[in-house]
């Protein structure tokens, strides 16, 4: 891994940034008016390259990557560095077991963007592999990488970002081992819907990579970073931003930013349900009992539901089931005159309904198979991925007529019959060895798949003239999916406690998903996995994952301060305890549907400041104090914009919580006690059910009119107990 050059030391300024060749320690790097934005160990080689021969298998959205990698060659001699008309081009070669030319071409984009292009010569036989080699310390955080659910603070780790699903444990034991065993999907802390080659760090630093193949983050030294590409090229934007909110800014000007979501989304809960029109016409009374402003029915059933080996699923052809949904006009006329809109559901794959005993008006999949609109296999077929015990063809979003054919879909049979909006679902599946209209290598375009899947949705509601008014959901993304997505979600989490996969990932997630751009997102209120045996009267012990009450209302009560307050039944719905189970569940669930409904004028300000800055609107507290050295360890608490800070309670049977605040005058939403701090501190404060940590600064405007529209509907009042803020010592 050893460095060589015979160039001269040499400095070179382009626009605000400083490229510098030090020959005496043989390293590169680069400034931004004194701060190192990055920096090569000196003396070692800062590129590398191998070749490969890929081996990845999919199941059921699942990954499993082997790569028959050959020696690295690791001798890395620069030859020149030179510069003209404001670039930066280093060259030379890379000695191993086979010869590589090399370049690296430097430039400015803009004040805040230095755009870094690696290219490795032609002489690799096989499938080529980069490796970038940079410099770090052990104390460096690094936040991003996507939407990560198990950890907000990745150093340490190896990641490898590749779009898919993100498994069911993901580390708790034996729930991992078995799902792994049985049907390889029990995931590792790592693994995500939506990874994104993005980071910054907690010394200031952050960069993206360009490339959609796939990609592996090595965190594990504690005084380097290397990162393997599987192409000959790599390119890199490095960001200039002298806090965290200008890195994400600087970001989001190559990712895009997301829109502002509809005004009538921030009402009040999105009520996700089944069962038809009857079905939704009782929860609506229910919910009216009960004073909950309902924004939206999310009726994923509405294309009709199967038997399968996992329970009901639902009929991927996208459109309206009339046997399940009599009378759909006059339910959406009936949401309608009291201000809710109706939400569907809708997925990239396509199944063949000719065995469905219901009569169906277009058989989609038959449609697309014989216009030649699905991902094929080698042999010319449909390529039938495998989901539970059913398998179904992907559309090919390479193809334009494929995607102008399904945005007709979307716009017709979607849109057309009353939809506000849908999930968007899935999009991580492509196979690596799949077939695709326009000659595109299918690794390659497997994590932009996500992305051109957000685009084809976005589109048909443009082109539907209802752009701003109707919003979708995703759940799958890569770097560039914020450009195109209205609103995201984490995905199924277990409905469980643990932090692995379960309740704390939604935090985390969180926390995580908006350093990289992703600002409007949103977890399923209490979980979506369940993984209780149907037919089976008794639990498996350390297997069996079922929501209860307790984990519900505590999931509503974090809910109530994200971008959208929306509930799922779960994948099995009877073994889950829902929302209008008891009428203690549906009063709280009420409640905090009105405390939601309360902070539209919060959110639709940070919906705002999103589109302009990229911004999330859950916040990691770093990125509200910067300057606070505590924040940037903080993982179980999160600010709204930068007024309210949050600490749900995220542990069973627990009536307190710990959180830090920085110093100032704070002020219990709840009880109107405060705590004054010279410094920052950790708090304990009691947080019985219905009473999650939330605080804000004694006078702040966005906090002051939280509490008066709150003591306007009595939400306020539900407990007022002195919450007993006590200073603590940092908890372990």
């Amino acid at each position: 891994m050893s460095l060589q050059s015979s160039s001269p030391t040499v400095t070179h300024s382009l626009h605000d940034f400083t490229v510098r060749w030090d020959a005496e320690c043989l390293q590169l790097s680069v400034h931004k008016q004194g701060r190192c934005l990055w920096e090569s160990v000196p003396g070692v080689a800062f590129l590398a390259a191998a070749s490969g021969a890929a081996d990845v298998r999919e199941s059921r959205g699942f990954f499993l990557t082997k790569d028959q990698l050959g020696p690295w060659s690791t001798v890395q001699h620069l030859d020149t560095v030179a510069a003209e008309d404001g670039v930066v081009v280093l060259s030379g070669r890379l000695e191993g077991s086979v010869t590589v030319s090399w370049t690296a071409t430097l430039r400015a984009l803009d004040e805040l963007q230095l755009h870094l292009d690696v290219q490795l010569g032609p002489e690799l036989p096989g499938e080529p592999r980069a490796l970038l080699r940079f410099a770090s310390v052990a104390d460096e955080r690094f936040f991003g990488f996507g939407a990560q659910l198990t950890h907000v603070d990745l150093k340490g780790r190896c990641l490898t970002l590749l779009s898919q699903e993100p498994g069911i444990g993901r580390g708790i034991q034996p729930l991992t081992w078995f799902m792994n065993t049985v049907a390889g999907a029990g995931g590792d802390d790592t693994r995500s819907s939506t990874p994104m080659p993005h980071f910054l760090t907690s010394r200031g630093r952050s960069l993206c990579l360009e490339n959609h193949e796939l990609c592996r983050f090595d965190l594990r030294a504690a005084d380097r970073v290397e990162v393997e590409v599987w192409s000959a090229r790599v390119g890199v934007r490095l960001y200039g931003g002298a806090t965290p909110a200008e890195q994400i800014e600087a970001h989001t000007r190559f990712t895009g930013r997301m829109p502002p979501l509809p005004e009538w989304i921030q009402r009040g809960a999105v009520v996700g349900m089944q069962g038809g029109t009857e079905a939704a016409r009782r929860m609506v009374a229910s919910l009216q009992a009960a004073n909950a402003p309902i924004a939206a029915l999310w009726l994923q059933d509405w294309v009709g539901a199967r038997k399968t080996s996992v329970g009901w699923q639902l009929w991927w052809n996208w459109e309206l089931d009339p046997q399940r949904y009599p009378d759909w006009d006059g339910l959406r006329a009936e949401l309608e005159r009291d201000g809710t809109r109706i939400l569907s559901y809708v997925n990239p794959f396509l199944v063949d309904v000719s065995e469905r005993t219901e009569p169906c008006r277009r058989n989609l999949f038959q449609e697309g198979k014989e216009r030649g609109f699905l991902v094929k296999k080698q042999d010319g077929s449909p390529y039938l991925v495998k989901n539970t015990s059913f398998s179904a063809a992907m559309i090919d979003l390479t193809h334009p007529e494929a995607r102008a054919w399904m945005k007709e879909v979307l716009k017709e049979q979607v849109i057309g019959v009353g939809a506000s909006g849908w999930m968007a679902d899935f999009a991580e599946a492509l196979p690596f060895d799949a077939v695709l209209h326009d000659g595109s290598d299918a690794a390659a375009f497997h994590n932009a798949y996500p992305e051109a899947w957000a685009q084809l949705n976005r589109e048909a509601i443009q082109e539907a003239g209802r752009e701003g008014d109707v919003v979708f959901f995703t759940r799958a993304g890569f770097t560039r999916s914020p450009g195109h997505s209205t609103l995201f979600w984490l995905g199924d989490q277990l409905t469980s406690w643990r932090s692995e996969d379960g309740i704390r990932s939604g935090v985390t997630g969180l926390l995580s998903s908006g350093f990289s751009g992703i600002s409007q997102n949103h977890s399923d209120i209490g979980g979506y996995i369940t993984t209780a045996v149907p037919g089976l009267p008794l639990a498996i012990p350390l297997l069996d994952y079922r929501r209860s009450a307790e984990l519900l209302h505590r999931w509503i009560e974090l809910n109530a301060f994200t971008a959208v307050f929306r509930t799922h039944e779960g994948n099995q719905p009877a073994r889950n305890h829902q929302i209008d189970d008891a009428p203690e569940s549906l009063e709280h669930f009420a409640r905090f549907a009105r405390v939601y409904a309360a902070l539209a004028p919060l959110r639709t300000r940070l919906g705002l400041e999103a589109s302009e800055r990229g911004l999330p609107v859950v916040r990691h507290p770093w990125l509200t104090r910067p300057d606070d050295p505590e924040t940037p360890g903080l993982c179980w608490q999160f600010t709204l914009g930068s007024c309210l800070w949050v600490a749900p309670v995220l542990d069973p049977g627990a009536t307190s919580v710990t959180l830090y605040l920085p110093a100032g005058c704070w002020q219990h939403l709840w009880s109107d006690a405060t705590l004054t701090l010279e410094a920052g501190g950790w708090v304990r404060v009691q947080a019985p059910m219905g009473a999650p940590a939330v605080f804000f600064e004694a006078g702040d405007a966005d906090g002051l009119a939280l509490v008066k529209a709150l003591d306007a509907t009595g939400d306020r009042a539900d407990w007022s107990a002195d919450p007993q803020l006590t200073l603590v010592g940092a908890p372990t």
